[in-house]
């Protein structure tokens, strides 16, 4: 089965021409040669770009492989622009599967004789499908007799067989690309492929993605900003999840958002405002938030909220990546290119011996012919990542936190110019990241850690007495074993470097005992032979 899909993989990627993105400096003879001899896997879209020809290959090849696009979309570190704006092109839209099936596969994991003992009104036409998982609408019956407006998803079948099947393909492909490819240690496939399988397989689990979503609800709890449904979590499984139907607007509806009276520079700012939360104050961010997971309430529409489902993608930053990453956007904001360069090298992105002035020399190279624009014409991902690339050839490995937020802040950066062209990115996320900045130093920060510590101290305090006398008495002691270890330490050094000069000595008197008797002198020979022999035997002892 293995060697038959890699041969259906191989078709289909032949028959789209795609072998034309393989330079063809990089193709010895022998390899010209034999794909001129696979006659019958002629390019049959010649009519078509590369790009497109790319999308559509993906596109026959399945769902796997369209989401593979669709993450490779958000790569543009490693791909030019036009392959990369074909790839974002994908649409996660399949043919469902049976509903019927669908109904036994929700009654299967949640071990019900039939799936009126929890529901009435299912929906067995899905409300919405896709490559991983397909939606169903129902009512649940709640413990206090109401019925609550639900949506059912469910994993598709053996969907993670063949899911586990192309990802072997994927690898074997990557190891190939990094063997072969005079650049493919730098495209770094083989990291490529790991990124997806995590993300993919992450996405088969829905009980991580209903953990995903109570966490975004939770951290947007009374919010004007952004809704979270809720999550029926007890008619949960690994392969079902059961959650609060939405009734919003698509954000990607202009029409329907304009005829409601939406405030379109409220709403696109708002987005601003929900990324960059999600990001430095709660460091955990939805990081799929592409227009099919993203609805506008039809309620209060002169106060517009965002609505988000999907979560099966996350992104979460750790504290020092978060406080460099605000500093970063900051030092940007200012044109401190030696600031940028510096914090890329204080975080570790880059690597320690990295000279400071020429980075910051290639990054005013990359970002400030930018900046001639006017600001809210600049791209503030397209920043993100023109700073990323150049920091790539100063040996930065790829960080998989900040891809997924280059990726999220593209999409959110998009949606943004698309409700309201006018947004200045720059001008809405600044006063923002220069607050969180000034929060995490000077008194403030410092009362904060103090206030956090406390219960910690205040457990720890009534064991000071003990632990400082155990201190005291154990000092002594351990300073004077401490000084036993290195003065055992001297003695060994001070042995070790006298059996290397004996030994030298013994080597060189050994030599001029060969050479002396060489010439004749066997008296002073004998003599230096008996001195090398006694000097081996001391440096041996």
């Amino acid at each position: 089965m293995r060697i038959g899909r890699f041969y259906h993989i191989q078709k289909t990627l032949l028959q789209f021409g795609l072998d034309e993105l393989i330079p063809s400096q990089w193709q010895p003879w022998y390899a010209k040669l034999f794909r001129r001899s696979l006659f019958w896997l002629r390019n049959r879209y010649p009519e078509h770009p590369v790009g497109v020809r790319l999308r559509l290959a993906l596109q026959s090849l399945g769902p796997v492989w369209v989401k593979f696009g669709q993450m490779l979309s958000t790569r543009r570190d490693l791909f030019p622009s036009h392959l990369a704006d074909e790839l974002a092109k994908l649409q996660d839209k399949v043919p469902p599967f049976d509903g019927a099936q669908a109904q036994h596969l929700i009654e299967q994991a949640l071990d019900l004789k039939n799936i009126s003992d929890f529901f009435i009104d299912f929906e067995q036409t899905p409300l919405a499908s896709a490559s991983i998982a397909q939606v169903h609408t129902a009512r649940l019956m709640q413990d206090d007799g109401s019925l609550a407006d639900v949506v059912i998803k469910v994993i598709r079948p053996n969907i993670k067989q063949q899911i586990l099947a192309d990802l072997a393909l994927m690898d074997t492909l990557a190891d190939a690309a990094t063997r072969f490819l005079p650049d493919g240690k730098r495209l770094r496939p083989r990291e490529v492929v790991s990124e997806y399988r995590r993300t993919i397989l992450d996405e088969l689990d829905l009980k991580r993605e209903a953990a995903n979503a109570i966490q975004l609800r939770r951290n947007f709890d009374g919010s004007d900003s952004l809704y979270i449904p809720f999550v029926y979590s007890d008619y949960s499984r690994a392969n079902v999840m059961v959650m609060e139907r939405i009734y919003g607007i698509p954000v990607s509806d202009i029409a329907a958002l304009e005829a409601q009276g939406t405030d379109m520079e409220l709403l696109a700012k708002r987005g601003v405002e929900v990324f960059f939360t999600q990001v430095f104050r709660d460091s955990f961010f939805h990081a799929d938030m592409h227009p099919g997971n993203i609805f506008v309430s039809r309620e209060t529409p002169t106060n517009p909220k965002y609505i988000g489902i999907d979560c099966g993608i996350v992104g979460t930053l750790n504290a020092e990546d978060k406080r460099y990453l605000a500093e970063n956007f900051v030092a940007f904001f200012n044109r401190d290119y030696k600031k940028v360069a510096q914090l890329h090298i204080d975080s570790g992105w880059v690597p320690a011996h990295t000279k400071v002035e020429e980075f910051e020399s290639a990054i005013r190279t990359v970002c400030e012919p930018i900046f001639q624009k006017p600001l809210a014409e600049i791209s503030f991902g397209n920043v993100l990542l023109n700073l990323f690339n150049t920091a790539r050839r100063f040996d930065m490995q790829v960080q998989p936190q900040l891809v997924l937020l280059q990726k999220t802040l593209l999409y959110i950066e998009g949606l943004g110019r698309q409700l309201y062209p006018q947004l200045d990115l720059w001008k809405t996320a600044k006063p923002f990241l220069e607050n969180w900045v000034k929060q995490q130093v000077g008194l403030p920060a410092i009362w904060r850690q103090v206030k956090d510590n406390l219960p910690f101290w205040a457990e720890k305090m009534p064991q000071m007495p003990n632990l400082l006398h155990q201190y005291l008495e154990q000092g002594p002691k351990q300073q004077h074993q401490l000084l036993q270890q290195l003065q055992h330490l001297a003695q060994q050094q001070h042995k070790t470097r006298t059996q290397i000069v004996a030994a030298t000595f013994a080597a060189a008197s050994l030599i001029s005992a060969s050479m002396l008797l060489c010439f004749g002198h066997n008296a002073v020979a004998a003599a230096l032979a008996l001195l090398s022999i006694g000097l081996a035997f001391k440096a041996w002892r």
